[in-house]
C-alpha cells in the first residue's frame, strides 16, 4: 500500500513538474534603439526611440516562459533597460538600473537581457533607466496565465494597454543636464499623452492624431493601465464609465469598484471595463495628482477616446476629472485594495521581522561646490534623501559588481536603520530649516541577511515641501500593511496594520505629509535599487540599495555576470 501511495504521488508530482516545463516557452526579441524624428504639439522633435515607436514595442509572454531581448543601443546616449516589477530570481544581472545592477551599454554597443517570468501574472512594463531616456524609451510587458490556468475575473472580450507618458518639447537630457549643472529644478513637460499622443484638448495644437479604443456594446474589456509618466502621478478617469480593479503591479486585488484610477509613476493597475453606456463616444482624461502645495506643475489634461461601435455622435464627453489637489480621492485608491489571497501565487504575510527599520525621505540641499554658482534654496544645490543619506552613483562600476568581486571604495554598508535626528517631520515650520535640510552626498547601501524579513516604515517629511513620494523596490514585491497621515506612531499605528490581505506591489506611493508601512522577505541575493520614482527626485538622491547575501545554495547564491555584460 505504501508503495503504491509513494507511485501515485511521484506520478503526481511528475505530471504537474511536466505541465509547468512544457508550458514555459522562450521567447526571442530585439530593441533597436535610435533616434527617431516625430511630431507632437505640432512640433518636430528627435527622440530616442526602441524599434522606430512612441511607446516602444508591448512584450506578451505567458508566465513561466523566458524572455530574451537583445538590446542594441544605435542613440547617441548611454543605454540601461530596466524590466520594472520582474523579480530577476538567479538574473540578477538583467535589472537594468546604472551603475547600481550594470554598466551601461555605450553608443554602438549590445547587450542581451535574459530572465525568467515565474510567479507573476499580470501588467508590467520596462524603460530606460539611464537618466532621462525613460521619457521616450518604455513600454508594456503582459504576462498572461499559463496554457490551463485563468484569470480569476471574468474572462474579458479583450485586452488593450493603456500607457500614461509626458512629452518635453525639448530634449530630455539637455532638460536634465542643465538642471542639474545648476542645482535647480528642471523644466516642466508639455504634456502628458496616452499611448504616445496628447488629445485634442491641447489649445496651442489640437490633434489629429488620438487613441480611439473601439468597443462593442455590452463587452467588458480589461485596460491595462501603465502610468509611465516621468514626474506625473496620475487621475484617470472615462467619462460616465466605472472601472473594477482586479490587479495591480501584476498581483492580484480583490475586485475594486470606482470611477477613478489613481496611478504613480511606475505603477500599473489591472481594470475590468464594460461597455455598458448609450453607445456615443466618450473621452478617456488624466491629469495630474499635484499633491505638493505651491509647486509648479503641468497641469494639462491628455485625452483619448473610448468609442462605441456605430457611434453617431462627433463630440466626446468629457469626464469630471477629481480637482488637482485632492488628496482625499487619491488616498481612498489607494489604500482600499487589498490583495487576492486564492491567487495562485499568494503567499501570507511573512512574520515576525527580523530587521526593522524607519525611513525619513523628502528633499533638502547639498553643497554647491567649489567655485560653482548653484541656484537652488539658499543658493546650493536641490537634494533628496532618505535618513539623510543622498544618494550618490558610482561612475565606474556597479554595486552589483563591486559587490559580486568585492571591489572596495565603492560603497558602504553604514545606511542607517534609524534617521540621524528626531523632529516634527510633517510640520510645515521645519520646511526651511537649513540645518534639516542640509544632507550629505553618500554611496551606502544597507546590508540585509538572506530570507530576513524586513519592515520599513517611511516617514514623510516636510522640508521644502510636502509631497506623495512613489517609493520602487527592485528584486521583490512588497506588502503595503497601513498608511496614513501626520507622524507615524509606533504604538497606535501597528494596530491598523493589513496582516491578512495587505496588497502587493513594488511601487507605492507614500502619502503626501504622512507615512506607509511596507514588508518583505529578502529571498532574492544581490544588489536591489529603492528609489523614488519622481525621476526629478532620483538624481537628487532619494535612493538607496539592499545589499541580499547569498542563501548558502546554488540557487540562493548569485551567479557570474554574462560573457556579454557591458564594461565600464
Amino acid at each position: 500500500m505504501a508503495s503504491l501511495l509513494f507511485l501515485v504521488g511521484f506520478l503526481l508530482a511528475f505530471h504537474s513538474f511536466s505541465l509547468s516545463t512544457t508550458s514555459a516557452e522562450v521567447v526571442e526579441t530585439s530593441f533597436h534603439v535610435k533616434n527617431l524624428t516625430t511630431s507632437r504639439l505640432c512640433q518636430n522633435h528627435v527622440i530616442t526611440a526602441v524599434n522606430g515607436s512612441l511607446p516602444g514595442p508591448t512584450l506578451r509572454v505567458k508566465e513561466g516562459d523566458t524572455l530574451v531581448v537583445h538590446v542594441f543601443n544605435e542613440s547617441p546616449y548611454n543605454l540601461t533597460i530596466h524590466w520594472h516589477g520582474v523579480f530577476q530570481m538567479r538574473t540578477q544581472w538583467a535589472d537594468g538600473p546604472e551603475f547600481i545592477t550594470q554598466c551601461p551599454i555605450r553608443p554602438g554597443n549590445s547587450y542581451t537581457y535574459r530572465f525568467n517570468l515565474t510567479g507573476q501574472v499580470g501588467t508590467l512594463w520596462w524603460h530606460a533607466h539611464t537618466q532621462w531616456l525613460r521619457a521616450t524609451v518604455y513600454g508594456a510587458l503582459i504576462i498572461r496565465p499559463r496554457d490551463g490556468q485563468k484569470y480569476p475575473f471574468v474572462k474579458p472580450y479583450r485586452e488593450e494597454t493603456i500607457i500614461l507618458g509626458e512629452w518635453w518639447n525639448a530634449n530630455v537630457i539637455d532638460v536634465e543636464n542643465t538642471a542639474l549643472a545648476t542645482g535647480v529644478s528642471p523644466n516642466n513637460s508639455d504634456a502628458y499623452t496616452i499611448n504616445g499622443w496628447p488629445g485634442d484638448l491641447y489649445p496651442s495644437c489640437p490633434s489629429n492624431k488620438t487613441y480611439t479604443l473601439q468597443v462593442v456594446p455590452g463587452q467588458t474589456y480589461l485596460l491595462r493601465i501603465i502610468n509611465a509618466a516621468l514626474n506625473g502621478h496620475l487621475f484617470f478617469k472615462i467619462a460616465n464609465h466605472n472601472f473594477t480593479v482586479v490587479g495591480a503591479d501584476a498581483a492580484y486585488t480583490n475586485p475594486y469598484r470606482t470611477d477613478v484610477v489613481v496611478i504613480a509613476p511606475g505603477q500599473t493597475v489591472d481594470a475590468l471595463l464594460t461597455a455598458n453606456q448609450s453607445p456615443g463616444l466618450y473621452y478617456m482624461a488624466a491629469r495630474p495628482y499635484a499633491s505638493a502645495v505651491g509647486l509648479q506643475i503641468n497641469n494639462s489634461t491628455t485625452t483619448a477616446i473610448l468609442a462605441y461601435q456605430n457611434a453617431t455622435q462627433t463630440t466626446p464627453v468629457l469626464p469630471i476629472l477629481p480637482a488637482l489637489n485632492d488628496t482625499p480621492t487619491a488616498f481612498t485608491f489607494e489604500s482600499n485594495m487589498t490583495a487576492l489571497v486564492t491567487s495562485p501565487f499568494w503567499r501570507p504575510v511573512p512574520q515576525p521581522v527580523d530587521e526593522n527599520m524607519f525611513i525619513t525621505m523628502g528633499l533638502g540641499i547639498s553643497e554647491c561646490g567649489n567655485n560653482q554658482t548653484c541656484g537652488g534654496i539658499f543658493g546650493q544645490r536641490m537634494a533628496a534623501s532618505m535618513n539623510n543619506h543622498s544618494f550618490a552613483f558610482p561612475t565606474t562600476i556597479s554595486l552589483l559588481e563591486a559587490h559580486f568581486r568585492n571591489v572596495s571604495g565603492v560603497y558602504t554598508t553604514d545606511f542607517p536603520n534609524q534617521p540621524p535626528l528626531q523632529f516634527d517631520y510633517t510640520n510645515t515650520n521645519n520646511s526651511f530649516n537649513q540645518t534639516l535640510m542640509t544632507t550629505p552626498k553618500l554611496t551606502s547601501v544597507k546590508p540585509l541577511k538572506f530570507n530576513a524579513t524586513v519592515q520599513v516604515v517611511f516617514q514623510n517629511t516636510a522640508l521644502v515641501g510636502v509631497e506623495n513620494h512613489p517609493m520602487h523596490l527592485h528584486g521583490v514585491n512588497f506588502y503595503i500593511l497601513a498608511q496614513g497621515f501626520g507622524n507615524y506612531d509606533p504604538v497606535n499605528d501597528p494596530r491598523k496594520f493589513n496582516l491578512v490581505n495587505p496588497q502587493e506591489r513594488n511601487t507605492l506611493g507614500v502619502p503626501v505629509g504622512g507615512w506607509a508601512v511596507i514588508r518583505f522577505r529578502a529571498n532574492n541575493p544581490g544588489v536591489w535599487f529603492i528609489h523614488c520614482h519622481l525621476d526629478v527626485h532620483l538624481p537628487w538622491g532619494l535612493a538607496t540599495a539592499f545589499v541580499v547575501e547569498n542563501g548558502g545554495t546554488p540557487e540562493t547564491t548569485l551567479p557570474p555576470p554574462p560573457a556579454d555584460f557591458p564594461r565600464c
